[in-house]
């Protein structure tokens, strides 16, 4: 019986062509080099067009085997191009030389692989792919575009590298994406932009010793994107650029364990995390972040870092967290005071951590150094009167305070009106008997409580000594009530 039409070898293959069509079949490797051809040699030659027929359903298929075409060391000329086609088969290309960019946009594939392979690019927009696309080892000078795609079986750029053709290009575009399995691209090497806006990694995002190198630019636009399981931009990982999280979600941990972030310029964010939700922050990278962070209004449950990697600039206005980790107090006040412009939340959030694991001691003491923070802020007649209220009673946490300077100022008083007496102003027989301690008492207590104060006149220069110990006594009084206001309805 005759093979049905289409089936048979095609007239014009040359040697290269007719062994991958002989071990189509079987899904046989074809070995034409072990090293990837730097030129066109005519033993390595297979024409794209061969490889797409294959695919596409044009080759034999035998009952008992999985036919794929597995090539290895092919020079391929033309344009490997299945949009929108149904590839039934596995693609294994490997130290290959693709003259022109694969297209794959809008196909339905299984495996494909591109193992160390050279290629000006690679379209994939709307792929869906039953098994993973590999990319891995290979050398792309170009764009990879993978908007939209779908990879049920993972995604896998281990020391790929990937070059942008200008500044303004992205490196790797893929905005949608959706793996189900994990997208791996450790010790990977991409100068330009990579864009996962609304990416889903179903199996976690692995970047270990991954370079990102788009200096002031941006290296890493993955806003809205969701991480299940665990993103790892750690062990020797680099972003020269910004990294770019705004409202992304973690399902997991996100880590920068020993990481690199550089803006490439100091005015620029080194990491834009902003509106984002993430169970595990692991902020501690190798060296300090060059160029700023934002953390505004994102929720994380636990956060790890450590003062030596703060940069100079950090936003945590809106930021709210239930666990802290590294540091001790003093470095979380600086951590909190690192934003240029003044906001009430991060000392208040970092106060509601401290009182919710019983440090109420160390929950004041951020209160009072929020005030103290806000006081350079404010208006200079404001400040003045912030200022009394800190020296005397410390904003109402420090009311000991008051009652140390009460101290001081009644034992000066008694001193100075041991030494020169008071004059007496009434009659003998209603004259009391003078005593420096009730008296400079009745003096710093705003009201007359003793009445040593209606029955005694000072003179000379104790005089202003007298005026000094009523002034100061009102100064204190109000203080003490401002400041215990203050506290009880501190906002």
């Amino acid at each position: 019986m005759p093979p049905p039409p289409g089936l048979t070898e095609p007239p014009g293959l040359n040697d290269a062509e007719r062994r991958l069509w002989a071990a189509f079949p079987t899904g046989a490797h074809v070995v034409l080099g072990d090293d990837r051809p730097a030129g066109p040699l005519p033993e390595r030659i297979v024409r794209a067009e061969v490889i797409g027929r294959l695919l596409l359903g044009a080759g034999e298929t035998r009952s008992g085997s999985v036919a794929a075409v597995r090539l290895r060391g092919a020079y391929i000329t033309g344009r490997l191009d299945v949009s929108g086609g149904t590839v039934e088969h596995e693609l294994r290309l490997e130290h290959c030389r693709l003259v022109e960019e694969p297209k794959f946009s809008n196909a339905r594939t299984r495996q494909l692989r591109f193992a160390d392979c050279r290629m000006p690019g690679f379209d994939g927009g709307g792929l869906q792919a039953d098994g993973y696309l590999s990319l891995s080892g290979s050398e792309i000078e170009g764009e990879v575009r993978l908007p939209r795609a779908q990879l049920l079986g993972g995604f896998r750029m281990n020391r790929t590298r990937i070059t942008a053709t200008a500044p303004e290009k992205w490196a790797l575009f893929s905005g949608g994406l959706v793996v189900d399995v994990g997208m791996f691209a450790q010790e990977a090497q991409i100068t330009g932009g990579v864009r996962l806006v609304g990416a889903k990694m179903n199996g976690g995002l692995f970047m270990q010793g991954a370079t990102l190198s788009n200096p002031g630019r941006i290296a890493l636009d993955a806003q809205n994107m969701v991480v299940e399981n665990a993103a790892e931009f750690s062990a020797g990982f680099r972003a020269v650029g910004t990294v770019r999280l705004r409202s992304a979600r973690f399902n997991g941990i996100l880590s920068f364990s020993k990481g690199f972030l550089d803006s490439g310029d100091p005015a620029r964010m080194a990491l834009h995390a902003s509106h984002m939700v993430c169970d595990e922050l692991l902020l501690w990278p190798a060296e300090k972040i060059k160029g700023r962070v934002s953390l505004s209004f994102s929720r994380i449950d636990l956060i790890m870092d450590h003062p030596s990697i703060w940069p100079d600039k950090l936003f945590l206005n809106g930021t709210t967290y239930q666990s802290l980790r590294g540091g001790g107090f003093k470095d979380r006040l600086g951590w909190v005071s690192r934003d240029p412009e003044f906001h009430l939340q991060p000392y208040e959030q970092l106060a509601a951590w401290y009182h919710g694991i019983g440090h109420d001691d160390l929950a004041r003491k951020v209160q009072l150094a929020k005030l103290r923070a806000r006081r350079r802020k404010i208006h200079p007649v404001s400040r003045a009167w912030n200022l009394v209220l800190d020296w005397t009673v410390g904003y109402g946490y420090r009311p000991w305070l008051a009652f140390a300077w009460f101290a001081v100022l009644l034992a000066v008083g008694t001193t100075v009106f041991s030494l020169d007496h008071p004059k007496g102003i009434k009659q003998p027989a209603e004259q009391p008997h003078f005593h420096a301690l009730v008296y400079s008492l009745d003096l710093l207590i705003p009201i007359d409580t003793f009445g040593q104060q209606q029955a005694f006149d000072p003179q000379n220069w104790s005089r202003w000594v007298a005026y000094a110990l009523i002034a100061t006594g009102w100064v204190l009084a109000t203080a003490l009530i401002a400041g215990v206001t203050r506290v009880l309805r501190p906002n």
